[in-house]
């Protein structure tokens, strides 16, 4: 193992831990959130949109489900925004659904559009995992929160959902990792 292997997985381990630690305050309170989050469609998506593929001057929101390929979590959407703006609630505007786990409801997210889901296996090197959203998520399968701007490379977010404010022009991406995998968005 490399020096650099150590401290990209060291970086994306803390930038994780913050993340999770962050999402879930833009969360539902779980008294009003359904016990499962319904995906957002793709026609659901592009019609809360403007140009969801083209260009994009508010935000543009990305979930990617990276190594699951789950259809169900993927979505781009185009946010009108004309100032800075909390992500949460570009997430809400997205129609991005957030969930935490029992021991942090405010505080992590453990699914994104209802992914993974409960019953679904995550393979990774040392098997396979069932996320059961009720302590912190598995450090080798989480979301992370990434922020590109409108002209630059994506990075890790500095900050969680509930605090860190995007401008218009810039991308913010929820990718799923297992084992590291993808290391961050793709171009």
């Amino acid at each position: 193992m490399t020096l650099t292997t150590i401290r990209t997985a060291a970086a994306g381990s803390l930038a994780a831990a913050g993340l999770l630690f962050s999402l879930a305050a833009c969360s539902t309170p779980a008294a009003t959130q359904p016990s499962t989050s319904a995906p957002v469609s793709p026609a659901t998506a592009s019609a809360s949109s403007s140009a969801a593929s083209g260009p994009c001057t508010g935000v543009r929101v990305i979930v990617d489900s990276g190594a699951l390929k789950q259809a169900a979590a993927d979505t781009s959407v185009c946010v009108p925004v004309d100032a800075p703006t909390l992500a949460s609630k570009v997430l809400d505007e997205a129609k991005v659904k957030t969930e935490g786990t029992d021991a942090y409801p405010k505080e992590l997210a453990c699914r994104v559009n209802g992914v993974p889901a409960a019953d679904f296996d995550i393979t990774h090197k040392g098997g396979t995992y069932r996320e059961e959203c009720k302590k912190m998520p598995a450090a080798f399968a989480y979301w992370s929160l990434w922020v590109k701007p409108a002209s630059g490379a994506w990075a890790y977010a500095q900050e969680g959902l509930a605090t860190l404010k995007v401008s218009p022009g810039q991308s913010l991406e929820l990718l799923f990792t297992v084992d590291g995998a993808p290391a961050a968005p793709a171009a």
